[in-house]
């Protein structure tokens, strides 16, 4: 914001009184700058008290979803290790990604989230990486020409490696195993001894992060993404499919545009030419990672929960008075909560208020995870719930989890019904007047047989023939792409008619 600019938007909730003369604690540069009447910057919220809040709070709290270390001793040492490491990302990188989720509550950017159900140790790879940011980078070209509008990319990368699992044990050929975690906890050998959760996993963990974070910023400052090579960024077992030719001639139009505003004089060593702009994003589900990565902003006061951009809490972590809620309503980055067709609308208004209660647009995204139906019956309750409360959040859809099913011994989803969730919920949108913020996908630039359908055209008799992944399902290349081509047609038609 410019130096001296309030907030512009209104605060019609009311603050709860827990809540109140959390400001107090701005450093002084903000209180000249903004005034001590001023409760949220952009991208800011409330600092909160440290005998109201700090980042070991949730402990008193019961927290699902947690690990059975064996050792508590090893856990602290480790616990304190990750504390003394560098921050994965800055506070400042978290408030610009506050200010760009704003603008998708306004409706005047779109949301793109993605990336794998699962990353793990063994797949880790610059290719691998590569992969998935370059398809990312095809779609949101085509969600930003053929849509109109902004496009904010967020990767499902650089953290997401734990699972919430519904059973302790799994069962597999006849024999029974402690519940494979994800590659943060255990391994998922069929070994009860690699089974036993591993503290010391949770370091592998964030040296892959650094990693990753570090490749990313070089393809997203270093040349790769520059808009004059959107052409180059095709996969190449995707130059003879369908949604491959389609992209092909979306690119060459795209040239024809660069060429043109050459000409008008913006040259292509411009940042908006040659750069871009990438977050990254996990389940907050390991409280003992996250709270060691969480660090106070020497310039605002607030914590920041420094191990990505924007973490969300999931479906089975969401209970108010839990572990995980208590933790992320402290730290600043800006949030997701997913929830499903058992939300109840009086619940999510409390979640929403305990997680923005300064009803900030730029704090909260809600994801919604229900499949087709469900979506229609129930999403438009929640909408009007949350409009006549008068609370800002960009609304996203999540269309993986509520699809998932079973075929030929294979955990899949169906390319259809992925779509027609995606359809239900900009229709939805449309029928109520609000706002279809973003899309969160778990997908990835590998040519994988693990969901069905799709211009793809793969079968049930074909999943075992590339079935990669270390969890759920993902969309390959091309269903992604073809999927992103059928949002833009919907963003352009809510452009055309809004």
């Amino acid at each position: 914001r410019t130096r001296g600019h309030r907030h512009p938007l209104p605060l019609p909730l009311p603050v709860p009184q827990k809540h109140q003369g959390h400001g107090a604690r701005l450093r002084p540069l903000y209180v000249a700058q903004y005034g001590e009447e001023m409760d949220t910057v952009s991208g800011l919220i409330p600092v909160m008290n440290e005998k109201d809040w700090n980042r070991q709070t949730w402990r008193n709290k019961p927290a699902l979803q947690q690990p059975d270390y064996p050792c508590q001793e090893e856990v602290d040492k480790v616990h304190k290790q990750l504390c003394d490491l560098p921050p994965l990302v800055f506070a400042g990188e978290c408030r610009n990604l506050s200010d760009k989720l704003a603008k998708c509550c306004r409706g005047e950017a779109f949301w793109l989230q993605g990336g794998d159900c699962a990353e793990s140790f063994t797949e880790f790879s610059a290719n691998h990486i590569r992969d998935t940011y370059r398809i990312l980078l095809q779609m949101s070209v085509v969600m930003m020409f053929g849509g109109g509008i902004p496009v904010v990319k967020v990767g499902r990368m650089a953290g997401q490696f734990a699972k919430p699992r519904s059973e302790p044990t799994e069962v597999i050929d006849g024999v029974e195993y402690p519940s494979y975690r994800g590659d943060i906890i255990n391994d998922s050998a069929l070994d009860f001894d690699a089974r036993v959760p591993d503290p010391n996993r949770l370091v592998r963990a964030y040296h892959q992060c650094a990693s990753t974070l570090n490749l990313i910023r070089g393809f997203s400052s270093g040349g790769y993404a520059r808009l004059d090579r959107v052409d180059e960024w095709n996969l190449d077992f995707m130059s003879k499919s369908d949604e491959g030719r389609l992209y092909m001639d979306l690119a060459a139009r795209v040239d024809e545009a660069i060429t043109f505003m050459e000409a008008c004089g913006v040259g292509s060593q411009s940042s908006i030419m040659s750069t871009t702009e990438f977050y990254v994003s996990h389940e907050a589900l390991l409280l003992e990672y996250e709270s060691a990565l969480t660090r106070e902003d020497s310039t605002t006061g607030l914590w920041y929960d420094c191990s990505a951009h924007l973490v969300w809490v999931g479906e089975r972590t969401r209970q108010l008075d839990h572990a995980h809620m208590e933790f992320l309503r402290g730290v600043g980055n800006p949030l997701g909560i997913k929830i499903s067709q058992k939300a109840d609308p009086t619940e999510l208004i409390e979640l929403i208020q305990t997680l923005n209660p300064s009803n900030n647009p730029g704090r909260l995204a809600v994801i919604v995870r229900m499949g087709a139906d469900n979506l229609r019956e129930r999403l438009p309750l929640l909408l009007r719930a949350v409009r006549d409360a008068g609370q800002n959040v960009t609304w996203v859809c999540d269309p993986m989890h509520g699809n998932t099913e079973k075929l030929n011994g294979y955990k899949t989803r169906r390319y259809e019904n992925i779509r027609a969730e995606v359809e239900a919920f900009f229709d939805v949108h449309e029928q109520e007047g609000t706002i279809p913020g973003g899309i969160h996908l778990e997908m990835t630039g590998k040519d994988v047989t693990e969901c069905t359908g799709g211009g793809s055209s793969v079968d049930a008799e074909h999943l075992g023939d590339r079935y990669d992944t270390y969890c759920d399902p993902r969309l390959n290349a091309e269903q992604s792409l073809e999927l992103s081509f059928y949002i833009a047609q919907r963003l352009r038609q809510r452009r055309q008619t809004s």
